[in-house]
């Protein structure tokens, strides 16, 4: 059982940065591949970023390369997305997931945290 609690999101405006957390409880943190994803109301949430376990292999949705970073600490149990030169169409709520195989942008993750909102004003 792994539990994720993201944090870091805030008001930015266009071209700032925000880091988003999402520290996961667990002894076995380092075994899991991890993900970002985001959802704007009445739309679907789709996928931002994700990490491997073994290799820190990472993939990215075509609408965030170069401007957004994952990473992970494994001694800190957190995964982190680095997000720079916001635009306003990255408002969402950004939720981060977990799941012991690789799911790259496969939504079919196990675990989930609760969300956290981003809002990058014009």
């Amino acid at each position: 059982q792994v539990q994720l609690v993201e944090s870091g999101g805030g008001l930015v405006q266009a071209g700032g940065s925000l880091r988003l957390s999402c520290a996961a409880s667990g002894r076995t943190f380092s075994s899991y591949a991890m993900g970002w994803f985001r959802q704007v109301p009445g739309k679907e949430r789709e996928f931002v970023a994700a990490i491997s376990w073994l290799d820190r292999s990472t993939r990215y949705a075509d609408s965030v390369k170069g401007r957004f970073t994952i990473s992970r600490d494994n001694a800190k149990n957190t995964v982190y997305l680095q997000m720079n030169s916001l635009k306003p169409e990255d408002t969402a709520v950004y939720y981060c997931a977990a799941d012991l195989a690789w799911r790259g942008g496969n939504q079919e993750y196990d675990y989930w945290g609760q969300g956290t909102q981003v809002t990058v004003s014009s």
